[in-house]
């Protein structure tokens, strides 16, 4: 039996550190199915896990827990930033800069907070007391790399002799999680919100805006402007994008392309965006009802699933699907959303084209786009750490020069990166495709680890500095830190400024930087509202948390 016994014993085998992982994420997740009046806390009960089995030393080398932690918290955040990059920048709008407002108002409430609960509960001749708050501080926002920050500037301040304020981050950080998700519960029910008509709104939008949601119709050529005039010149006349996909014309139907000329009579397939069918429909004639029966040759409408890495990053416009394939293409989805085919719109792996034309005209297209479900399988595994090597020397560089503490981190840089490449990279060539269930896998497995280290790391002594001392304290402070601002905000976002309750939600967590209350946002909404909202303010917030870390300790601490 000694054998079992040392594998559980020995911290520095790589069996125990595996088994340890194993157990305490296991664990974690199977308790998280419990529910509680209907409400489960999902995978933060992994940190919970791991904070037990730390302090009754079940536990691993510092540096090791450290690596896996911040390189758990990279994965993590790189699959959020993505799979919402695609959508980021067009939501980062006037709303984006509301929401960013929001997010660094509820950042000064915090420090507020810290200050008030300060100078009330504690001696402030003790010149550990400012600094074990700004440890309280960042333990209840649960923002690991401002603890960081703070830790080094302390360091700066007082040398060997700086304050271990990491205790008091290990009290606030689990009652810190708690209290952002009990937060965002409550104001769900101040506010009197419906999560079913929040559904049904988000539903609603779509996803898409007026100029990029398609719209088909059939129309009739009924202005005498246009007999006798190209598609081309009409295009070009009425300065507007559509895609006509077939004519019917003398009773034969037919693929127009750009030399196509209209005759009065003709009917038409058209299909152009939610923002501009009522003025083409204006310009050239009467939506009517079409029998596309009568063809000279077989006619058929066709989805397509782009997997041609070749055909990534190029335009409609590029392409000339009518003028050298003889075939239209009309929409496109992409992350399930449905887009007008625009000439200007690029092309990316995993979208699905919709294609109209002969048959074989048709297939030849599906072979050119790749269309082979099996390629999609194969995850872009060069893409992921690409962005991840790039996403840390981003993270690494300081804003300010000489002030090298001032950067984003290893956790703001990654997913700056991965936002940029979900919308940008097919620019440079990168496939940025990846399965839902891909992303979800990498996702979850980022954030358990993540949560696994920081729940074992703070375990070994957790017990102890809230059983002796201003232990106590700490928790209580901690949790007005966290809730306070949240009940402030939140219902100032919804009454106010009008937004949807899970984008609340996901502001909320980027605010706090707080995967846990992220992945329980996710949880109760189906759709990536709150990955968009969490997004959106992540990057500001980090940036706000490191720097005013710095900013405290070096004018109030020293």
């Amino acid at each position: 039996m000694e054998w079992l016994v040392n594998l559980f014993t020995n911290t520095e085998s790589i069996a125990h550190i595996a088994l340890l992982y194993a157990l305490v994420i296991a664990v974690g997740v199977y308790l998280g199915k419990i529910k509680v009046y209907g409400i489960s806390l999902g995978v933060t009960f992994v940190l919970f896990a791991g904070i037990v089995a730390g302090h009754f030393g079940f536990t691993a080398p510092v540096d090791i827990l450290t690596f896996i932690q911040d390189f758990g918290l990279i994965l993590f955040v790189f699959m959020i930033g993505l799979q919402v990059g695609p959508g980021f920048f067009e939501s980062f709008g006037t709303a984006g800069i509301k929401l960013n407002g929001l997010a660094a108002t509820a950042i000064l409430l915090n420090i507020l907070v810290m200050f008030g609960c300060y100078f009330l509960f504690f001696d402030t001749s003790d010149k550990s007391a400012l600094p074990m708050m700004v440890g309280t501080l960042y333990g209840a926002v649960t923002n690991t790399p401002g603890l960081g920050a703070a830790n080094e500037a302390l360091s700066t301040v007082y040398g060997d002799e700086a304050p271990q304020i990491a205790s008091a981050y290990a009290c606030a950080y689990p009652l810190g999680v708690l209290g952002i998700i009990g937060a965002i519960i409550l104001v769900r029910y101040i506010c009197k919100v419906r999560l079913e008509k929040e559904e049904e709104a988000l539903a609603a939008q779509e996803g898409a805006k007026a100029t990029q949601k398609p719209h088909k119709m059939h129309i009739e050529v009924t202005n005498q402007y246009l007999e006798g005039r190209t598609l081309l010149q009409v295009h070009d006349f009425l300065n507007r994008d559509f895609v006509c996909s077939r004519i019917l014309h003398d009773g034969h139907v037919s693929i127009p392309n750009r030399n196509t000329i209209f005759h009065i009579g003709d009917q038409l397939s058209i299909v152009t965006t939610e923002a501009d069918w009522e003025a083409i429909v204006a310009f050239i004639g009467p939506v009517i009802e079409v029998d596309w029966q009568q063809q000279d040759q077989p006619m058929v409408s066709k989805r397509i699933l782009v997997t041609n890495p070749k055909i990534n990053g190029k335009s409609f416009g590029q392409m000339h699907f009518s003028s050298v394939y003889g075939v239209n293409v009309t929409r496109v989805t992409r992350h399930g959303m449905d887009l007008f085919a625009s000439p200007s719109l690029p092309l990316q792996v995993g979208d699905r084209i919709m294609v109209v034309g002969p048959e074989d005209a048709v297939d030849r297209v599906a072979n050119m786009m790749g269309n082979s479900v099996k390629r999609l399988d194969a995850p872009n595994i060069a893409t992921i750490f690409v962005g991840i090597f790039l996403g840390i020397i981003f993270g690494s560089l300081p804003f300010v020069p000489g002030m090298p503490l001032m950067k984003l981190g290893i956790a703001g840089g990654p997913l700056i990166i991965a936002i940029l490449i979900g919308r940008y990279g097919y620019k440079i060539k990168l496939v940025t495709y990846t399965t839902t269930s891909a992303n979800m896998m990498l996702r979850e497995i980022g954030l358990v680890l993540f949560l696994a280290s920081v729940g074992i790391k703070a375990g070994a002594g957790f017990f102890e500095t809230v059983m002796e001392g201003d232990g106590l304290l700490y928790v209580l402070t901690g949790f007005l830190i966290t809730i306070i601002p949240i009940l402030i905000v939140g219902p100032i976002a919804r009454v106010r400024f009008k937004f949807n309750y899970f984008t609340i939600a996901g502001m909320i967590s980027g605010t706090y930087t707080d995967p846990p209350a992220l992945a329980y946002s996710n949880s109760i909404c189906s759709k990536e509202a709150p990955a968009v909202g969490y997004s959106t303010v992540y990057p500001l917030s980090m940036f706000l948390r490191i720097l005013t870390a710095q900013l405290i300790v070096l004018f109030f601490c020293g």
